[in-house]
């Protein structure tokens, strides 16, 4: 019976892991749409969200089959981990297309380049990713130290997040014809800190397995 339930969990990581590689490939499309505004790739992200969702689905009832039919006793923590990171990986496909929207909706012809510099966007978009590769090794390797790690990193996007607003406000009253715009690229970025939370639950869950600690009550 335990070898059955060990076959199991592997099958349940590897899609886990194709799940988590979608995921991360979304947000790298979602992120390149929103700082080229190309709508064709945007486009990509949201046809993609369905593949999010059946994977979501599907992980879902396999978690469910293994309680059942085996009630995996031994690794309790493992199985609800895995169902925890699932219902978070759908999270950070809904939030992509969040982000992918912004170009399909996006009148201008490009972003000011000096003011994306200023409000640290491509520097947010490659945290998310950082973060959301480190966790996902921390996974595989069945590391606690790596998990760790993506919780310093989150605080750079609450950093970045709080300072965009100001930014974008004293754009607009000089450029007072890119409002929509700028008031629109705010939900780009309450969306990227959005992803770092839902990353650093990942990784509190990927320590709760591991050393079985319950970090967000502590």
């Amino acid at each position: 019976m335990v070898k059955f339930i060990e076959s199991e969990l592997v099958l349940l990581k590897k899609e886990i892991d194709e799940m988590w590689t979608l995921v991360y490939n979304q947000l790298d499309r979602a992120g390149d749409a929103v700082l080229t505004l190309d709508r064709e790739l945007a486009q990509q992200v949201l046809v993609r969200e369905r593949r999010v969702n059946a994977f979501e689905l599907k992980i879902d009832s396999d978690v469910e089959d293994i309680i059942a039919l085996y009630h995996p006793l031994h690794r309790p923590a493992l199985v609800l981990a895995m169902l925890k990171i699932n219902t978070n990986l759908e999270r950070l496909g809904d939030f992509a297309e969040g982000i992918a929207r912004f170009a399909l909706n996006c009148h201008e012809p490009a972003l000011d380049t000096e003011l994306v510099k200023q409000l640290r966007l491509e520097e947010m978009i490659a945290q998310v990713l950082s973060m959301l590769e480190l966790a996902k090794q921390a996974l595989q390797e069945e590391s606690q130290e790596l998990a760790t790690a993506v919780f310093a990193k989150d605080n750079m996007l609450d950093e970045i997040n709080a300072d965009a607003t100001a930014i974008l406000a004293d754009y607009i009253s000089r450029h007072p014809e890119s409002a929509l715009s700028c008031l629109n690229l705010v939900s780009v970025f309450r969306k990227l800190e959005r992803s770092g939370d839902h990353i650093t639950n990942i990784a509190e869950e990927i320590v709760f397995f591991i050393d079985a600690k319950v970090l967000k009550h502590s």
